[in-house]
């Protein structure tokens, strides 16, 4: 296990150029960076598929600079973006701990937004929309 944080990039500062990750040990119940153990990995993108591991308690959400719900989800629109300029969120951040069939459904149609927002169009299937609900019996 490890933590991480971003890197701004060299060339844009507002873009992602790295993450920082430095290993971790489970020391009464927490996780405890190992000293020795950082290193830098490049990146241009960088999806995060954390499950729901408390997202208030994640530096990253802070840096990318979203906020956060009552629940403790990223806030996000109906297009599943967040505040921050090219960020999306689904599944767990964004609606909470729930069920991994939401996380597919919503993963499927957050890529169909991020493919309109990087291409112009879609294509791609948007099975549901933020807002959708489980069915009820």
């Amino acid at each position: 296990m490890s933590t991480a944080a971003f890197l701004p990039s060299a060339s844009d500062p507002g873009r992602v150029g790295a993450l920082l990750v430095q290993e971790v040990r489970w020391e009464q119940g927490r996780p405890e960076p190992v000293a020795g153990t950082e290193r830098e990995i490049r990146a241009d993108l960088v999806l995060l598929a954390m499950g729901f591991t408390a997202v208030a308690d994640s530096p990253l959400f802070e840096q990318l600079g979203v906020t956060l719900t009552e629940r403790g989800a990223v806030a996000r629109d109906d297009t599943w973006r967040a505040e921050a300029d090219g960020v999306f969120v689904a599944g767990d951040a964004g609606r909470g701990q729930s069920l991994i069939v939401w996380a597919i459904a919503e993963g499927r149609a957050c890529a169909a937004a991020v493919d309109a927002y990087l291409m112009g169009e879609t294509r791609l299937p948007a099975p549901v929309v933020p807002t959708s609900r489980p069915l009820s019996a």
